[in-house]
């Protein structure tokens, strides 16, 4: 029986040095010894961007393509270059964490060829939750576990890898990943002002808001890697990884698996099937469209933008999504992609306003917003003047600037929620009304349903619709709004960013003052939707016909002279000194 071949010593410092150079290689050699299949296409891919990528960097690639044990085991690899390192791993819950910790202490142990970082001192550290290999005496270990919401300050680290970090549990609503983000930063604290010092994110993205891509915009450059050649390659951005950018520049086919040796296409579309679409396209394509398309239904895009007139307005406005019609000056503060659109055509005469209100939405003294809303009405389709804000609660002040604005677009019912204060906000207004001696009708409203609920559900059908026209300036008031506040706390304070980020789960927006006013006004007048505009433009057509024929039986040469100078029916019955008849639409 023939025996292996010793290898000569400098044969081995040769190997070693080789594994040394090249991640890639050492890879492949602690792959072997694990019994596992060499490394796939997408796999060597990680490996070299996590030997070669930026100082901070994010990997993004589709379940399954074992991205963690990879970066286990370049934690290995930078060992074994260099002992004196001090590595951190941080995860979503310390139970992940530990479990990265005792998969590397057991290769250690196992592999012949990383025997030489077996501690030799039995003082040394040798747990799940911090070891140390064969290095100086040190007051940290080599490799320390920790979650994510563990004790992150007073370590030192010279690699830091946080491995999803980001789970349903803890990203759910809005101030749970700005908390989350926040703990990402301090890890930046953590790590040691080093030339070679590097920062690791793995993970997987939940929705567009995820911290990955705040992450990005901090310049941790991501590397996405989806189990297909996306379709649109678009809506990565230019993130998507330079080998498969490569490959479709160069005449991939959309769809195609992009790394057969671990998953052909026939277990993707068992996997499509099984997971349904929606999880497939973030679990496996990392692309977050889909299901933040039906995650967040109210979008800017389904507004009518445009300027609105105080007084009247045309029966009918025709809503185009066509790019000529984007308002290309507006800031936007939305999902990407969800832009403002201008309308194509206005329809009809212009007319009075059915009914006009202001809906409020009081608070107290503090970080929330007294907010008011003036609303107007006709043929279905909704106006939205004006909003108002304030940080001063139902200080005198406040309510009578408010009535300034009522009095100023006719509004004839004030909405007041009553939950607050329990309806003594109405009851400061009555002073100020009696005092003014305006005539305004009071109302009061109770919500009695989850806001996040009564929010969609009021507003989703208008914008659906298109029925919902918002004034131009109101763009520009909302974002230039609260100037002497940070940019990201303003920004939580903006209508269209609680309109966009609103969704059913509790708590989706920090800040709803703005969208639920909005809201409020909105279901008050659920009802005129019953009647369509078009509808209302034939009734108005009827009503002048008649009357036409009415006149030429009445007085012929009065209906002569009406038809001949165009008159309306309105403006026929004026001249012959009758009243109008009113139709409430």
């Amino acid at each position: 029986m023939p025996t292996r071949r010793r290898r000569a010593p400098r044969e081995e410092t040769n190997i070693a040095v080789q594994l040394q150079q090249d991640f890639k290689l050492f890879l492949q050699a602690l792959w072997g010894q694990l019994d596992l299949p060499s490394p796939t296409r997408a796999q060597y891919a990680i490996a070299d961007y996590l030997q070669h990528g930026p100082k901070r960097l994010q990997i993004q690639a589709f379940r399954g393509v074992g991205k963690s044990w990879i970066t286990g085991a370049f934690v290995l690899w930078t060992l074994f270059n260099n002992p004196e390192k001090k590595i951190m791993i941080i995860s979503a819950s310390k139970e992940r964490a530990d479990n990265m910790s005792i998969f590397l202490q057991k290769l250690i142990i196992e592999t012949p060829w990383l025997s030489h970082l077996r501690p030799m001192s039995d003082d040394a550290r040798w747990s799940r939750i911090s070891f140390d290999v064969k290095c100086s005496p040190h007051q940290a270990p080599s490799v320390k576990s920790v979650g994510i919401t563990g004790q992150l300050t007073g370590s030192r680290a010279d690699l830091i890898v946080l491995d999803d970090i980001e789970v349903p549990g803890n990203s759910m609503t809005e101030l749970m990943r700005e908390k989350l983000l926040q703990l990402c930063t301090e890890a930046e604290s953590i790590l040691t002002p080093k030339d070679d010092s590097r920062i690791l994110f793995l993970g997987t993205p939940q929705t567009v808001f995820t911290v990955y891509r705040k992450l990005a915009e901090r310049n941790y450059r991501p590397f996405v890697w989806p189990a297909r050649y996306p379709r649109d390659a678009a809506k990565y951005e230019g993130l998507l990884s330079p080998q498969l950018q490569s490959d479709i520049d160069t005449g991939a086919e959309p769809w195609d698996v992009t790394d057969p040796d671990r998953f052909d296409s026939e277990d993707l579309v068992e996997r499509e099937a099984a997971m349904g679409r929606s999880n497939f396209m973030l679990q496996f394509m990392l692309d977050t469209s889909l299901s933040d398309a039906e995650k967040f239904p109210l979008k800017m895009a389904d507004l009518i933008v445009t300027s609105v007139n105080p007084d009247k307005c045309p029966e009918s406005i025709i809503w185009c999504s066509d790019p000529q019609n984007v308002i290309k000056d507006a800031p936007t503060v939305g999902l990407p992609g969800d832009y403002f659109y201008s309308p194509m055509q206005l329809q009809g005469d212009w007319l009075p306003y059915a009914e006009t209100i202001c809906s409020v939405d009081p608070s107290g003294r503090g970080a929330d917003e007294t907010t008011a809303a003036y609303i107007s009405q006709r043929n279905g389709f909704l106006y939205l003047h004006e909003m108002r804000a304030y940080r001063d609660g139902y200080s005198d002040t406040t309510l009578l600037d408010i009535l300034k604005g009522c009095k100023k677009y006719k509004a004839s019912t004030l909405l007041i929620e009553s939950n607050f204060g329990d309806g003594i906000v109405a009851e400061l207004f009555k002073k100020h009304i009696q005092h003014l001696k305006y005539n305004i009708g009071i109302e009061e409203t109770r919500a009695n349903v989850r806001k996040e609920d009564r929010i969609i559900d009021a507003l989703e059908p208008v914008l659906n619709q298109h029925r919902l026209v918002v004034d131009r300036r109101i763009i520009d008031w909302d974002y230039k709004s609260n100037p002497d506040d940070p940019p990201e706390k303003r920004l939580l304070y903006m209508l269209f960013y609680q309109m966009s980020r609103m969704c059913r789960e509790k708590g989706a927006v920090r800040h709803d003052d703005r969208i639920d006013c909005l809201a409020q006004g909105v279901k008050y007048f659920t009802e005129a939707f019953g009647i369509s505009a078009q509808e209302a433009i034939n009734q108005r057509k009827k009503d002048e016909w008649n009357e036409m024929l009415s006149t030429f039986l009445e007085d012929p040469q009065h209906a002569t002279n009406a038809l001949a100078l165009g008159m309306t029916a309105e403006q026929s019955r004026q001249s012959r000194g009758k009243t109008t008849v009113h139709h409430w639409v």
